[in-house]
């Protein structure tokens, strides 16, 4: 099967969708609907994925950005949760997603001289050997002048000293964008932009959705055999087309970001520090940081979540008690905001709610996934599958995903350990190849094969020149990108990794993209306008004082 998702493959899905009864029909487009779709696609079931926006248009785009265990999770002794999430840490590290998925160190300073080193030492230790011991190096113990080596942007009075340790990151939305490619590989139909409007019924049983492609306005009716609602913070919007209370809810916990230029912070090694409320981690990030997160309660728009000023001033406040020399608003980049979906308990605390999943059949027909972290999408995936195919009336394989890599892994560590020759074939720096495996992986062969078709495509995009004219090209011809949001935003990472936030590269991208896409010149304006909408928008958003004000000011652009 083709992971080809240009238009013309939309074009066809949307041709024959609904055509005859499938056996598996998976609404939302993040990680864990993704990740379900190629677990029911590998197991030979017939499915189809549909997603109102793009794909991680929600949390699964707005993530730290990390794939880890939950080191403070431990402490709230939920050891099985650990245990699961470095599990999948190791798998993605080694077998799944190599290309996407890497090994990142982090510093974690020291308060107290005596029992917070063997405490929190005798933590990191378990860690390390939890689920997926040996796939990263070991943790250290360091003296704080050894510390402030790997950190000479700390000042020498915030820590007795430190323990260095690793975990692995992803760029999120790519990850998620690779896996529904995989999953079209596999045999899965994937669609974006296609919004599902309500359920189809055969008496209390949940046969279907009434699905419209909002591209075009058309209606379809998709009858399928298992319905799998993975819809995150929507969870309770889907409860509300069944007509029935669900067995769970889901809360939204909002967590904000900033990034700033990796040259403003002296770190040879990421940060982790415990806040009043949670963490902060300041992360590596190509040629930025990112420093987040918070974590507070959020009940107003799920679809466009908002920073305020006082997010971005607790994030500015908690980093500089510890640096020499104090970062300011000038020094942020970029700034994004998404929502966890944590399944609702009795406290009022975010941080204390459950980050484990729940599947549940509501009525039948419908298979609900909800709660769960991002690093464990897998599990999560598994399992709503294995409720769906129960009672399917034919055997179903069990999950096959273990064992599954991902669209670019297979034959990427041969490509990496060759770079230096691969960059000579294609004429390009080996920088520029490095930089462009870790992103496609053994996919970078189709990259190549557009340059070499045309060489301007191997240039670097204006206004954004980490970025390759190729890349653009590719997240329309091969990754599902129908607008210039998708890939400022998803595809590649200009408009948080940019100081005007994508303006200055839009034109040329919408260029670019344009007409492979089939826009005419009202098009493109069209495109460019909305998108400078949403900068200005989420800019306001940023100067608000609070909540309230600023979801009115980033809603502006939605209207």
């Amino acid at each position: 099967m083709s992971a080809r998702l240009d238009p013309a493959y939309r074009t066809a899905a949307l041709n024959t969708l609904g055509d005859n009864e499938i056996d598996v029909l998976v609404i939302g487009g993040g990680v864990v609907g993704a990740g379900a779709a190629l677990d029911a696609a590998a197991r030979g079931l017939s499915v189809t994925l549909v997603e109102a926006r793009d794909f991680a248009a929600g949390t699964s785009s707005r993530s730290s950005k990390l794939i880890h265990g939950g080191l403070r999770y431990l402490e709230q002794l939920d050891f099985a949760l650990v245990r699961e999430a470095l599990k999948e840490r190791s798998l993605l590290l080694r077998k799944l997603a190599p290309h996407l998925v890497r090994p990142v160190s982090f510093l974690l300073p020291l308060q107290h001289r005596v029992w917070e080193r063997a405490y929190i030492g005798a933590g990191v230790a378990l860690y390390d050997t939890m689920g997926g011991a040996r796939a990263l190096p070991m943790h250290r113990h360091l003296s704080r002048t050894r510390a402030l080596e790997l950190a000479p942007a700390l000042r020498a009075d915030a820590m007795t000293g430190a323990i260095r340790y690793f975990d692995a990151q992803v760029d999120d939305a790519r990850h998620t964008m690779t896996l529904a490619r995989t999953a079209s590989r596999h045999g899965a139909t994937v669609l974006t932009r296609t919004a599902v409007t309500g359920l189809l019924r055969d008496g209390a049983r949940v046969t279907g959705a009434y699905v419209t492609d909002l591209e075009s306005g058309r209606e379809y009716t998709v009858r399928a055999r298992r319905v799998i609602s993975a819809t995150g913070v929507w969870t309770d919007e889907m409860n509300k087309l069944t007509g029935v209370e669900f067995p769970f809810h889901v809360r939204t916990s909002k967590g904000v970001h900033i990034l700033v230029p990796r040259e403003r912070l002296d770190l040879d090694t990421g940060l982790i520090m415990r806040t009043e409320k949670s963490v902060l981690f300041v992360i590596p990030w190509d040629n930025h940081w990112i420093i987040g997160t918070t974590d507070t309660d959020w009940s107003l728009d799920k679809d466009h979540p908002s920073a305020s000023n006082a997010d971005v001033q607790y994030l500015l406040d908690h980093i500089n008690a510890v640096l020499r020399e104090p970062l300011t608003r000038e020094d942020i980049v970029g700034t994004y905001a998404g929502l966890r979906p944590l399944l609702s308990g009795a406290s009022s605390d975010t941080a204390t709610l459950s980050r484990e999943h729940a599947v549940a059949e509501p009525v039948p027909g419908l298979l609900v996934i909800a709660g769960g972290k991002y690093t464990t999408y897998r599990v999560m995936a598994a399992d709503v599958v294995d409720a769906a195919v129960e009672g399917l009336g034919r055997g179903a394989a069990p999950s096959v995903t273990e064992h599954l890599p991902l669209l670019g892994a297979v034959g990427y560590q041969e490509l990496a350990a060759e770079v230096a020759s691969v960059a000579q074939r294609a004429g390009l720096s080996v920088a520029t190849v490095e930089r462009l495996l870790g992103r496609y992986g053994s996919a970078i062969s189709d990259l190549f094969d557009l340059i070499a078709a045309d060489a301007a495509l191997g240039k670097p995009v204006a206004g954004a020149d980490e970025y390759l004219a190729a890349e653009i090209v590719y997240a329309v011809t091969h990754e599902g990108a129908l607008h210039l949001d998708d890939v400022l935003t998803r595809r590649t990472r200009i408009s948080i990794e940019s100081k005007d936030r994508g303006l200055a590269a839009a034109p040329e991208i919408a260029w670019l993209i344009g007409p492979h896409l089939g826009w005419d010149a009202a098009d493109t304006d069209r495109e460019l306008a909305r998108y400078r909408d949403r900068v200005h928008a989420e800019l306001a958003a940023n100067a608000a004082a609070d909540d309230v004000t600023a979801n009115a000011a980033r809603l502006v652009a939605c209207a």
